[in-house]
């Protein structure tokens, strides 16, 4: 349980400062070489998912924050049971990040437009008098981090696309967005460590399947 809950903490931490600290520093589009042009902060937001994707419309808007918070709650939920069973680590660990890099980016989406200015041309401001630009469950997720590696033009004989200029890696994303990955990601790689028994309760349940076929088979035979 301890572990859980300072894995969410501290994304939650760092994950909610850095974007307060770029709200209100930072206009739309600005951003900040860090480490010798290594990875850049370059303040975007969006209406929508993970590393920039979006559902147009008032009522995606709407739709994709229902949705956030019921898979909040499934995923709050199974934490919970597992940490009650007390499952592996790596798998308290995966689920707690998912769950907080979740929570992170809802909470943009939940209290942003209430309590932020607008942000095109200059650094917003915090709990304005007037209002924030947008209403409960309607605001935009904040993000930042850009890895662009490298970038070149796409050969003339691509599809579509030859001539194109692109760079890698082209999504801009946040802590909690990161969060959500790496969690996914250990999930994949370590599937069948985390969940032997239910694979051995999978194999013994088809075994003993078999075993009755095979009764009811030798019965028929030995009664005709």
């Amino acid at each position: 349980m301890k572990k859980a809950l300072l894995t969410i903490v501290l994304v939650l931490l760092f994950d909610q400062l850095l974007k307060l600290w770029i709200k209100t520093t930072m206009a739309l589009g600005e951003e900040i070489p860090v480490f010798d042009n290594w990875f850049l902060l370059h303040f975007t937001e969006n209406n929508g998912m993970a590393f920039g994707l979006e559902i147009s419309g008032e009522w995606g808007k709407l739709a994709l924050s229902i949705f956030r918070l019921l898979a909040i709650a499934l995923i709050g939920w199974y934490l919970f049971r597992i940490i009650g069973r007390k499952e592996k680590t790596g798998l308290i660990i995966s689920i707690s990040l998912i769950f907080a890099g979740a929570i992170g980016n809802m909470i943009d989406s939940t209290f942003y437009g209430l309590i932020f200015t607008e942000s095109y041309h200059d650094p917003a401001s915090i709990f304005p008098e007037e209002g924030g630009y947008a209403t409960l469950l309607h605001g935009r997720v904040v993000d930042m981090l850009y890895f662009p590696l490298f970038s070149g033009t796409y050969p003339e004989w691509f599809p579509f696309i030859g001539g194109e200029s692109f760079s890698f890696f082209r999504p801009v994303f946040n802590i909690a967005d990161s969060a959500i990955t790496i969690g996914v990601l250990i999930l994949l790689v370590f599937q069948k460590k985390f969940f032997p028994k239910e694979k051995q309760d999978t194999t013994e349940r088809e075994r003993k399947e078999e075993e009755e076929d095979d009764a009811v088979s030798k019965n028929y035979y030995e009664n005709v």
